[in-house]
Parts: C-alpha cells; sequence; structure tokens
C-alpha cells in the first residue's frame, strides 16, 4: 500500500446536502430553525441538554432515510489504484455507508454518543438519545460532536495525512471554516490539488498552492470526473 500513490480527499456540507442533509451555513447560520449556537455549543449543551439531545436524535432519524450519493461512491473506485484517506467535515456516515475505508471525522459523528464526564468512553448508538442515558461511570452521555468552542481532536492525525498527500481532493467545503480549511496548507508544495464545489471560494491557503484546478460543479457532478481523470492517470503510471 505504502508505494502507491496517495490522494487525501477533504469533505464538507456540499457533499451531503446532495443526498438530502441539511446544512445550516445556506440559511443565515439557522439549522432546522435553530439558531447553530442553541444547538451546537458547549453554551447551549449547558443551557439547554433536552433542545440539544432532541436536534441530534432528529437528525440520526433523518441519517436513516438517506443514501449515499454519485459523489460518494465515485471516491470508492480510487481505493484500488490510490492510497486513500478521506478527512470529513461531515458527521453522517455516508462515506462509510459508501465503502471508503479510511474516514478521518473531524467533527465527530451522528452514530456515536459519550461520556460527559470521560471523553474516552465512545459508544455505538443508532436510536434516540435521552436525559438520563448515561454510561458505565453514571454520568450522562451527550452527542459525539465537536460543538463550536471546542477542540478539533482529529486535526493532528489529519494534518499528518495531509502532509503526505500526491493529490489532493477538496469537495463541497466553502473552506472558511477553520480548522480544517487550514489543512490543505500542511498539503506538499508539489501535490496537485482539485476543488470541487459549485460556488467555490478560495481562501488564503489555496491561493499560496501553486497546482490547484477549480472545478465548478455539484459533487455529484465533478466529483466522478475527476475520479476518472485520476484513475486514468494511475494507469499510465
Amino acid at each position: 500500500m505504502d508505494d502507491q500513490p496517495r490522494v487525501v480527499v477533504l469533505t464538507g456540507a456540499g457533499i451531503s446536502a446532495e443526498s438530502g442533509i441539511s446544512t445550516f451555513r445556506d440559511a443565515g447560520g439557522l439549522w432546522e430553525g435553530h439558531d447553530v449556537m442553541e444547538v451546537a455549543s458547549p453554551e447551549g449543551w449547558a443551557k439547554n441538554p433536552e433542545l440539544v439531545l432532541d436536534f441530534y436524535n432528529q437528525r440520526r432519524r433523518q441519517l436513516r432515510e438517506v443514501e449515499p450519493n454519485a459523489a460518494h461512491r465515485a471516491l470508492v473506485r480510487l481505493e484500488p489504484h490510490y492510497e486513500t484517506v478521506i478527512i470529513t467535515q461531515n458527521v453522517d456516515d455516508l462515506h462509510e455507508r459508501a465503502g471508503s475505508s479510511r474516514i478521518i471525522h473531524l467533527h465527530g459523528e451522528l452514530k456515536k454518543v459519550r461520556s460527559t464526564a470521560d471523553p474516552g468512553l465512545v459508544y455505538h448508538w443508532e436510536g434516540d438519545l435521552h436525559l438520563g442515558d448515561t454510561c458505565e461511570k453514571g454520568s450522562q452521555l451527550r452527542p459525539h460532536i465537536v460543538w463550536f468552542g471546542e477542540d478539533v481532536p482529529e486535526m493532528y492525525r489529519a494534518a499528518e495525512e495531509m502532509a503526505r498527500a500526491d493529490y489532493v481532493l477538496i469537495i463541497g467545503t466553502s473552506m472558511q471554516v477553520y480548522p480544517a480549511a487550514g489543512l490543505v496548507a500542511y498539503a506538499p508544495r508539489d501535490a496537485r490539488i482539485w476543488y470541487i464545489d459549485p460556488k467555490p471560494r478560495i481562501n488564503y491557503e489555496l491561493q499560496m498552492m501553486p497546482h490547484v484546478t477549480v472545478v465548478e460543479a455539484r459533487a455529484t457532478e465533478g466529483v466522478p470526473r475527476v475520479v476518472d481523470e485520476l484513475i486514468a492517470m494511475a494507469g499510465k503510471e
């Protein structure tokens, strides 16, 4: 595996939106009618944990009603040809369900919960989560989501993966939300980068990279095209 060229993929809300998963940034900071800080911050959790639990219960139910789309499935086709790592800002499991095998979730996972007393106690969770659901130490469970104002524990591993990339795909992300938007700065200077988004916004880190191709298209249109190009390139090496 190590002798294969490496593709590192950074995905954002745009790829999941095409499967029907709501994004809050397209609605003036509202997410399903909620101010995002009410449902995605430690302060919101402290103020009204029942509201937060209900919000993520609804997101978990919604996840059961959607399927991976053509962009998720196209990324799986890279794996026979490239060592492929997906770094996602999304909390859904659509990359897993499409069949990708190496995924780093920067912002947590909807289908996991963790102890409020011991962050190391993480559990798989399919159904609703309620007040009174506790970990083995007796403490309330909370969504395993990185909220605004919290550390991003997987950033270090994601930066390490990006630093070893030969090719980088950036898909469906505004490139304005840090620290994730800064990850491309860790890519080698000679890495070739594709940025696929219907409304691309070139941030400072991307401006500094010499080999960037912007594909102004939705993920389901642009990703299969770029994957086909990468597979064709692999066949010539």
